[in-house]
């Protein structure tokens, strides 16, 4: 009895060996996890001491870098300078001749030597003018003006492009006792080859190679200086609390960071340059050694698990592994139902395609992209639902990442387009397309591009005409008043014809200078009420007779009738202007189409379209540009003033062409412009 009850005493009641196995297994966990940290804390340690040390070389290469360009510079300075005094000297003695020059220029390595008078004429050069049609990048009285001035007697002139030939030169420039120019220049090929020698981008780019390293860079408050290859965006110093410190305290400082969506550890040093601060230099490290630890201790993680599942399966009930799969299945239910709601409303077109059995997911955004329903698609392959869209390269592209112009509907669009695979639960490949729809984007660029040219241009229109037309009304006054009052004595025939073609030339430039001055000026908008369908008829009505005449079929479809406050006049004119240009286009038999519709509750869309020659891709770009004309009588204003009306008046301005097929100009314009 008592060996009996000894023995029920040793037996351990499965709720205690139940308690057991989850204490083991937090020892275990708790032990792994203490390990990971201790290890990466110690790996983190040495890294930023070697990061530290790399930073500091990297700073005093930098620093002597910047030493040697700048000794560079002072070199040939001073030994351009030495020449100039020297040919000084013989000049006012009056001993420069241009063979003199072309001795020096020879035996000193010396590339071009001239002279200036004080209006910039050169008078002598140690080398022949052979340049006589080329245009010129800058002219001697544009760079020697503080020498001709009298604000200067030495004057630097540095590093910069040749006046005709392609390449640079380092010049400098002394004055002669009349206020006339010196001036010595050297071919800078060789200089600018060691400066690209010895420069950041070469010594980044060397430390980039290193292995481990993802990045290098040096970054001021405007951004990037320079970085190793595939930089192109990096955390702004302004507005960063942790960078905008490091700057201030000279301190080095490193941390855990991202990368283009990978995790780096990166070292930071701010680098001054004789107490001046030039900015911070960020190298960012490779974490795959951290990894590679995270990694081990998983593994053992996991297989600690594994035992630990075998051994609490024995103990386990049937019922309690029962319940924790019907909680696993709820939970994976409430994911799969969550990710599903996400890919279906996410704002990229997602299309996930089984070579089997065809398109598997085609969500809302891919719905309204291709204008087909999910319903439509699904367990299609790829290539008979796009085949009609010209879009061969989504289907045959081996990229993971591309650019691509497809037509769909009638419509171009641009798209950039991410294509990876993966591996089903039946081991099949299936793809996944993720395509963003940049076509707005990339009209709104060119829009803002059209804008920033054609203000530019109202200034230069502006500043023309202030400076040319009072002359130009001084001159044909004075014709006028010779015609009058003079009278030769011999060829009155030939004076009567010169005056005239005088006075009828000023008249031209006048006329151009009136266009510039409506460019620059227009006239004021005046907007006000009125019904958008008037409109449209009124223009319906002023083209219809006259299409016919021409054999051009015309047709008018207009969606919407609403109110709009625009000024009136202003905007059917640049209508006008615009259906001007299809019927230009166009031939016998040519057809002519201008729609308008709803684009949002806000914004009304009009298209005007045509089937003529189309615009060549290399003039897109330049068909707004002022007295920009492919018309053998045409003034090159017309599109100019379509592109500023619809910009005073909040709207954009887009045009889609394909040569030989026709042409489309889209403009949207908001009801009311605030």
């Amino acid at each position: 009895m008592k060996a009996r009850s000894k023995h029920k005493r040793t037996l351990i009641h499965p709720k205690i060996l139940i308690l057991i196995f989850p204490a083991i297994a937090v020892i275990m966990i708790a032990s792994s996890l203490i390990e990971i940290h201790q290890s990466r804390k110690e790996l983190v340690s040495l890294m930023e001491k070697q990061a530290h040390s790399m930073l500091e070389t990297v700073i005093i290469t930098s620093a002597n870098t910047i030493l040697t360009n700048e000794y560079l510079e002072d070199f040939l300075e001073e030994r351009l300078l030495n020449n100039a005094y020297f040919i000084r000297y013989l000049y006012e003695r009056g001993d420069v001749t241009n063979n003199l020059l072309s001795n020096i220029a020879g035996s000193n390595r010396i590339y071009r030597i001239n002279i200036f008078d004080p209006d910039g004429n050169r008078i002598f050069s140690s080398h022949e003018q052979i340049h006589f049609d080329l245009p010129e990048r800058h002219t001697p009285q544009e760079t020697l003006a503080p020498i001709f001035e009298g604000e200067t007697d030495i004057l630097i002139i540095g590093l910069r492009e040749a006046r005709f030939e392609e390449g640079f030169r380092y010049a400098i420039a002394i004055s002669t006792g009349e206020r006339g120019a010196i001036v010595l220049n050297l071919d800078a090929a060789d200089l600018m080859e060691f400066q690209l020698n010895i420069g950041f981008g070469t010594m980044i780019r060397n430390i980039a190679n290193n292995p481990g390293i993802v990045y290098v860079a040096l970054q001021d408050y405007d951004g990037i200086i320079a970085a190793s290859e595939g930089v192109r965006e990096l955390e702004r110093i302004e507005g960063s609390e942790f960078l905008e410190g490091l700057l201030a305290d000279s301190t080095f400082a490193a941390r855990m960071t991202t990368f283009q969506n990978t995790n780096v550890f990166e070292a930071i040093h701010p680098f001054y340059f004789f107490d001046n601060p030039v900015g911070l230099f960020r190298i960012g490290f490779s974490v795959e050694t951290l990894d590679a630890l995270n990694a081990r201790i998983l593994r053992r993680l996991i297989i600690i698990s594994i035992v630990l599942v075998v051994l609490g399966s024995v103990v386990v009930s049937l019922i309690v592994v029962r319940q924790n799969l019907n909680l696993l299945q709820r939970q994976y239910d409430v994911v799969e139902s969550y990710s599903g709601s996400i890919i279906r409303n996410v704002s990229d077109a997602i299309i996930v395609l089984d070579p089997k059995s065809g398109i598997q997911v085609f969500n809302y955004t891919a719905e309204k992209l291709f204008e087909r329903t999910e319903r439509e698609v699904l367990g299609k392959p790829l290539d008979e639902v796009f085949g009609g869209y010209q879009c061969e390269q989504l289907l045959t592209s081996q990229a993971s990442m591309q650019h691509i112009e497809c037509t769909i509907n009638e419509r171009k669009k641009s798209l950039l387009v991410s294509k990876s695979s993966f591996t089903t639960e039946n081991g099949d490949a299936a793809i996944i397309f993720v395509i963003r729809d940049l076509t707005e984007q990339r009209r709104l660029e060119e829009q803002m591009q059209r804008t920033e040219r054609m203000t530019a241009m109202g200034e230069l229109a502006s500043g023309v005409a202030h400076e040319i037309r009072n002359p130009l009304n001084t001159i044909a006054t004075i014709i006028q008043q010779l015609k009058k009052d003079f009278r030769p004595s011999n060829d009155v025939d030939e004076y009567r014809s010169l005056t005239n073609i005088i006075y009828q030339e000023v008249q031209r430039i006048n006329n151009t200078i009136h266009q510039f001055l409506r460019f620059s000026r227009p006239d004021p908008v005046r907007p006000e009420p009125f019904r958008f369908s008037d409109m449209m008829k009124r223009l319906e009505q002023q083209y219809q007779s006259l299409m016919a005449q021409g054999g051009i079929s015309f047709e008018m479809n207009v969606r919407w009738d609403g109110e709009v406050i625009w000024d009136r006049q202003q905007m059917q004119q640049a209508l006008m202007n615009v259906i001007q240009n299809a019927v230009d286009a166009v031939s016998q038999n040519g057809e002519i189409s201008v729609s308008a519709a709803e684009h949002d509750d806000h914004t009304v869309e009009i298209r005007i379209k045509d089937n003529g020659r189309g615009i060549p891709e290399h003039l897109k770009s330049r068909i707004f540009n002022l007295y920009f004309t492919t018309k053998a009588d045409g003034t090159g204003i017309g599109l100019s003033i379509v592109q500023r009306t619809v910009y005073d008046h909040c709207g954009l301005l887009f045009v889609e062409s394909d040569e030989g097929k026709g042409t489309t100009f889209l403009i949207r314009l908001p009801k009311i412009c605030n």
